[in-house]
């Protein structure tokens, strides 16, 4: 089949980071702020990996953001969702602060503009446990925007997430392709190569590869952007 439609990782992948770095900033000034209001800044920081890996594990039924806040309401009382402007006050105000952590490569938006060029949908596939308004803000940091893709996956929109095929089925649903119609380009082995077994196609961008389970990728086109412009320009 041709392809139709390629989703884009955005972490790692359009947006080059150190994710460790990434994390120890996200989650060090997102408690700092929190603390101001009375949440503890090591408890807090746990519950939101519990939250985040309801997210995770979450079947459809609901979307991300409600099952994150069932999590949260389950921890702290149902109290806490008029807490969640808190948290929506620190992505709008603060979050920029983690940019430090992450590069800029402008193959990132040259690659967007060429799949385009090429006649095929674009998708931002980045797993989707961040709102809305976080991941406009990391689109930014790679020098794109929203309308460079017909999709973006946030944790409002979607009730599914890396690494269960389910959420690259939904995906290429929505954008009314096959599954053999699309390719998946991410950085991350075990969340972005599962796209495969959905019958996808894939590219491993290993500018920087993320293997937490030490697999072979030998198997898998890879390289960096510019071995991925001529991978697309093949297709």
């Amino acid at each position: 089949m041709s392809t139709k439609a390629v989703l884009f990782d955005l972490d790692g992948t359009l947006l080059p980071m150190d994710y460790d770095g990434f994390l120890q900033m996200y989650f060090g000034n997102l408690a700092k702020r929190l603390a101001k209001d009375g949440y503890n800044p090591d408890e807090l920081v746990k519950n939101i990996w519990t939250g985040t890996k309801a997210m995770v594990m979450n079947d459809g039924l609901v979307m991300n953001e409600t099952k994150f806040w069932e999590v949260f309401a389950e921890i702290y009382g149902v109290d806490v969702l008029q807490d969640k402007v808190l948290f929506d006050d620190f992505y709008r105000e603060e979050f920029v602060k983690a940019k430090q952590t992450c590069g800029f490569d402008p193959m990132a938006k040259e690659t967007v503009e060429l799949v385009k060029r090429l006649g095929m949908k674009t998708a931002l596939a980045t797993n989707p446990i961040f709102p809305m308004v976080a991941t406009r803000q990391r689109m930014e940091w790679a020098g794109l925007n929203r309308e460079d893709f017909a999709l973006c996956t946030t944790y409002e929109n979607i009730g599914v997430s890396k690494p269960n095929p389910a959420y690259y089925l939904e995906i290429a649903k929505r954008l009314g392709v096959e599954p053999e119609e699309c390719l998946m380009v991410g950085n991350d082995v075990s969340e972005d190569m599962v796209a495969a077994k959905c019958g996808m196609k894939v590219f491993l961008l290993t500018d920087c590869l993320l293997n937490k389970n030490a697999e072979d990728i030998s198997g898998y086109p890879q390289g960096g952007f510019a071995e991925l412009q001529k991978f697309l320009e093949l297709l």
